[in-house]
């Protein structure tokens, strides 16, 4: 796309930015995001929810705090009742609600798959704002949510599992990282981006050329949801996670057992749908995180460290 040397588009020279950053006055900016996509369980109520909070992720990547909401949704009404679509949206606007924002419109088009998202305008503080580009090295990684939503969905779709099966990931899905995002504000962090459809190998990847920094993953230390290495096994692999890999294989080398290299690789090259935070914080400062991650209800494991390096270059033991 063509550049733009508006002063106060704030971010406009980073390209890995989880949304836009417009300022608006001395100390705040506007933060913009936009995300859509076709449902991944059957339930429509379910699927409003999950789409809701993954197109919150962005802003709360950025440490901000979302403002308005604008629905967007696809829907085939020659073939669905009209009752489908109001659960899809129910779902959302009840997310909408329990992040404070408010809804203020949005568009239909009747299209023969479903699809359904936000548009999303938050706020933040200047000075307290978080990109993905501020990572160091010595920082530890921290994520904030386990990852293998895809091959789960993947699962479901082939009826390999039940939804009742899947409920914790459901959950994980359906739940906001307001909590997370309050927490790296309060305590201060280097650097955050939301692990979303690149995988946790690609976000990691944007955020290390954005820090021009290299980093090391325990894969031992990531947090899996239940049956994701199981399902991984027999095959339940999204396509994405096979194009993913593809293209990080470059920058990765692997130093752990031979035998676990190829499942590990292809569970972090999963994508995501409203994953986690993946956050670099300073030595000084990670037990603090942890600990005020804990006390705002989340569970955030600390996966690895940023490292001096080519910039890019991830090292999985």
């Amino acid at each position: 796309m063509p550049a733009t040397d508006d002063p106060d588009y704030l971010n406009r020279e980073q390209h890995f930015s989880d949304a836009g950053i417009y300022r608006i006055s001395e100390n705040q900016a506007l933060v913009q995001t936009v995300d859509f996509f076709t449902p991944i369980v059957d339930d429509p109520y379910t699927f409003g929810q999950i789409a809701a909070a993954n197109a919150f992720s962005d802003v709360y990547a950025m440490g901000g705090k979302p403002l308005t909401a604008l629905n967007i949704i696809c829907f085939p009404v020659s073939c669905q009742p009209l009752e489908v679509m109001e659960s899809i949206l129910r779902g959302g606007c009840d997310k909408i609600i329990e992040a404070g924002a408010a809804l203020v419109g949005g568009h239909s088009v009747e299209d023969p798959e479903p699809k359904y998202g936000l548009s999303v305008t938050g706020v933040v503080d200047i000075d307290k704002m978080v990109t993905s580009e501020g990572a160091n090295p010595d920082d530890l990684l921290v994520l904030t949510k386990p990852i293998g939503t895809g091959i789960i969905a993947t699962a479901l779709k082939g009826e390999i599992i039940t939804e009742k099966d899947a409920e914790e990931v459901i959950n994980g899905m359906k739940a906001l990282s307001a909590a997370a995002s309050e927490s790296m504000i309060r305590v201060g962090v280097s650097a955050c981006t939301d692990v979303t459809g690149f995988s946790l190998l690609g976000h990691l990847y944007e955020m290390l050329l954005s820090s021009i920094s290299a980093a090391e993953i325990d894969y031992q230390k990531v947090p899996l949801y239940p049956a994701v290495e199981e399902m991984a096994a027999m095959g339940m692999i999204p396509g994405g996670a096979y194009r993913n890999l593809d293209y990080m294989r470059p920058y990765i080398t692997w130093s752990g057992e031979p035998e676990k290299k190829d499942d590990a690789l292809i569970i972090l090259s999963d994508p995501q749908t409203s994953g986690g935070l993946l956050v670099a914080v300073p030595p000084d400062r990670h037990k603090q995180y942890l600990t005020v991650l804990q006390e705002n209800g989340v569970s955030g494991q600390t996966i690895g460290r940023i490292t001096e390096g080519p910039a890019g270059r991830i090292v999985i033991a």
